[in-house]
């Protein structure tokens, strides 16, 4: 059971939900982001996920390196920091970079807006509780897909797979969301990496966080 936690809490990780978000819209309509060929469709994955996951994680790997915490996991509150404020430049740094430009969509401008939101929240609550970053993110993953959904008018969309096509909806997207953050949060207190106050606060800082993002990019 705590392998399988593990998993989940590993493919789910906080710092790769932007990235999956980028995936989506994609998918439901790539025609929202303005980029004429698949090298710039790559580009831009390609830039996403190096200020989301690669700098994050090679900062984190610096700071381990130079024992400013002591493990991957930071379970105590007082490693967080350090990665969290890394992490925050590196968002803000995309948001910022994003949210003028005419080729990105507003939709995922908000939900970029939205996880750097969430990410300063967990930072001013982390000198009071060891909030869940697992459900932080998992909550806005949830708020994002509904305002995605609502919002932007996306009820049905087309994935092209080597073997063959499907026609997917909205409403069963925002079903495997809610699932997979059910499935976070769960896996956070099977492994006893945090407890229910830490867990369900996440969730509420992530939904809140999208919510203010929307609302401003709205």
């Amino acid at each position: 059971m705590k392998s399988t936690a593990k998993l989940i809490s590993l493919v789910f990780h906080p710092l790769f939900i932007i990235g999956y978000i980028l995936i989506l819209l994609l998918a439901m309509n790539p025609y929202t982001f303005i980029v004429n060929d698949e090298k710039a469709r790559f580009l831009l994955i390609f830039n996403v996920f190096m200020l989301t996951v690669f700098f994050p994680m090679f900062s984190i790997f610096l700071m381990k390196m130079l024992d400013f915490i002591k493990s991957y996991e930071m379970e105590d509150k007082s490693e967080r920091i350090g990665p969290l404020i890394a992490t925050g430049v590196f968002y803000l740094w995309l948001f910022v970079n994003f949210k003028d430009n005419s080729t990105i969509p507003v939709s995922f401008s908000s939900f970029t807006l939205g996880s750097t939101i969430g990410l300063f929240l967990a930072l001013m609550l982390n000198s009071f509780t060891k909030i869940s970053l697992h459900t932080i993110a998992a909550g806005g993953l949830v708020s994002g897909v509904l305002f995605i959904k609502f919002l932007y008018s996306y009820e049905t969309f087309f994935v092209n797979l080597p073997f063959g096509s499907f026609h997917v909806s909205t409403t069963f997207v925002t079903i495997v969301a809610i699932i997979i953050a059910g499935l976070v949060g769960t896996s956070r207190l099977l492994l006893k990496a945090h407890d229910e106050f830490d867990v369900y606060g996440g969730y509420i800082v992530g939904m809140f966080s999208m919510i203010v993002a929307f609302r401003i990019m709205g």
